[in-house]
């Protein structure tokens, strides 16, 4: 058989696994979506105690995110599916496994870029939360989060990217992920056309979604802070210039109205 006779063949089989891939591509896309929502959470959470001067807050929140971030997100999927069990605590299923330990590991991770931006703020603004005798949680609210949030967004973006990278590992537990999908693909054609044909095409769009998506949300931020233009002004279509300014033909205009 040669080389166009064997991508024929392969190209078959893609369109038979279509049905199966854009399933375990939809699960790949909640997993994402729904395990970067809880890491938010965790990451604002645990980053806000790590910056928090109280000593109390700051150590338990320095343990847990040294421990998930020094521990491995595979050995974290193991736990929560087969030791939690063991202690009388039964998740309902493998989807709920994989987005806790997505969440949690991911989490642990963007509490450091929470943290790193809360510090990033310049000092004359917490200087003038203490001048102004604001509480924390009053300071934090209305006057460093909202700056810090902008300065976070780059980090976030990309430990989004690699959560959905990581997502992969859920095949493991039993859940028809993309991977998975992919790997049965693989079984029918081969390993170039199942992972670097349309394994990197369905992750590279993907991930290249989700990094746009951050940019936009990053540009909202920053010009809420006066630093950058509106979304509309972003993603409006660039204005022509006028047909008589982009004359070749036409003499440019000095201050008074003449021409040169």
């Amino acid at each position: 058989m040669d080389w166009l006779d064997q991508q024929q063949q392969n190209f078959e089989s893609l369109q038979n696994f279509g049905p199966r891939l854009w399933e375990g591509f939809l699960l790949t896309v909640q997993l994402t979506v729904v395990g970067a929502a809880l890491a938010f959470v965790i990451a604002v959470i645990l980053g806000l105690m790590a910056g928090s001067p109280n000593l109390w807050l700051k150590g338990p929140a320095r343990v847990i995110i040294e421990f998930f971030r020094g521990t491995s997100l595979l050995v974290q999927l193991f736990w929560v599916f087969y030791v939690l069990p063991l202690f009388g605590l039964t998740l309902e299923s493998a989807f709920t496994v994989g987005v806790i330990a997505l969440g949690v590991n991911y989490g642990a991770y963007g509490a450091e870029a929470v943290r790193a931006s809360l510090t990033s703020v310049s000092s004359g603004q917490w200087e003038a939360t203490v001048a102004l005798s604001m509480s924390w949680p009053h300071k934090i609210r209305r006057i460093i989060f909202p700056q810090a949030w902008a300065l976070m967004i780059p980090s976030l973006s990309n430990l989004l990217v690699h959560l959905l990278k990581g997502s992969a590992v859920v095949y493991i537990i039993g859940l028809n992920d993309f991977n998975f999908e992919l790997d049965q693909l693989r079984r029918a054609t081969s390993a170039w056309f199942s992972y670097a044909f349309v394994g990197l095409i369905g992750y590279f769009l993907l991930a290249l979604i989700l990094t746009r998506l951050m940019l936009l949300l990053e540009a909202r931020a920053k010009h809420k802070l006066g630093q950058g233009p509106t979304l509309k002004e972003i993603l409006s279509p660039t204005p022509k210039m006028p047909i008589s300014s982009a004359h070749p033909g036409s003499a440019p205009m000095v201050p008074g109205g003449g021409q040169r």
